[in-house]
């Protein structure tokens, strides 16, 4: 399936950027039995309705030109959100000492989701708050927002 991510990624990057956005990611997963292909973006100063709109329309037909899906999918495009997942390298630079949440898969120190500031990441380790969680521990790590 990351061939059919990269493709989408690769179709879609021109697109976002001559509207002034950052792909951020492209997913495409099967929920309730439906396929779903999501082209998650991101903006200085915030996404609106009308990027994801924009970009939406645009997109919508290069990718219906190049069919880099065999399967019929539901095309979603929208804004990465506050609470952002976290998986590149440049993800961890870009947001270091940021207030994020680390879940893991299995208890460690007695709990399954860390939550504070970015201290560290090497090769996909994750440093929050002085504990060091390795990447096998790891499920996943997004930015944390605290209202």
């Amino acid at each position: 399936m990351s061939k059919i991510t990269e493709k989408v990624e690769a179709l879609a990057k021109p697109v976002v950027e001559e509207a002034g956005c950052e792909l951020w990611d492209v997913e495409y997963v099967r929920e309730a039995g439906s396929w779903y292909l999501r082209v998650f973006i991101d903006k200085e100063g915030g996404v609106s309705i009308e990027d994801c709109e924009r970009i939406s329309r645009k997109l919508d037909p290069i990718l219906d030109e190049n069919d880099p899906i065999p399967d019929s999918y539901v095309f979603e495009v929208g804004s990465a959100g506050a609470e952002r997942e976290l998986k590149r390298p440049s993800d961890f630079e870009r947001y270091m000492g940021s207030e994020i949440e680390v879940k893991l898969y299995q208890p460690y120190q007695g709990k399954k989701s860390f939550v504070g500031s970015l201290d560290a990441y090497e090769d996909g380790n994750v440093t929050v708050s002085s504990v060091l969680l390795k990447k096998e521990q790891i499920a996943q790590v997004k930015l944390h927002v605290t209202i």
